[in-house]
């Protein structure tokens, strides 16, 4: 399991973050969501130090329009409490680590 965010802790408690830390949204009837959920069991696992959040979608309708979420799963990826980018790519580990390390390596965006 990984600690849940809701809209009133999601900015409090990743501002402060300098590890890169990752919010997915899920939902429970989504079947990709839990093979999602699988392979950031295991990133976790090869970088503890990476944060990992969880933010149901069908509880969080305010986050949900807040990030223009319009698929499940979405991921983003905060680094040292700033945005930086949606996370999109296969439901891998190895895919979502190497997605994350190359977007760690562009500058910030602004926050949807």
């Amino acid at each position: 399991m990984f600690p849940r965010l809701t809209q009133f802790d999601l900015h409090h408690r990743i501002e402060g973050n300098v590890s890169p830390t990752l919010v997915f949204f899920t939902s429970s009837a989504c079947g990709s969501c839990r093979q999602l959920r699988r392979a950031l069991e295991e990133l976790r696992h090869n970088h503890p130090d990476w944060l990992i959040y969880e933010v149901d979608a069908e509880e969080e309708g305010g986050l949900v329009r807040e990030f223009e979420i319009f698929h499940l799963p979405a991921m983003f990826l905060f680094y040292d409490g700033r945005f930086h980018r949606e996370i999109s790519c296969a439901a891998t580990p190895s895919a979502i680590e190497a997605t994350i390390l190359r977007s760690l390596r562009q500058p910030p965006q602004e926050a949807p």
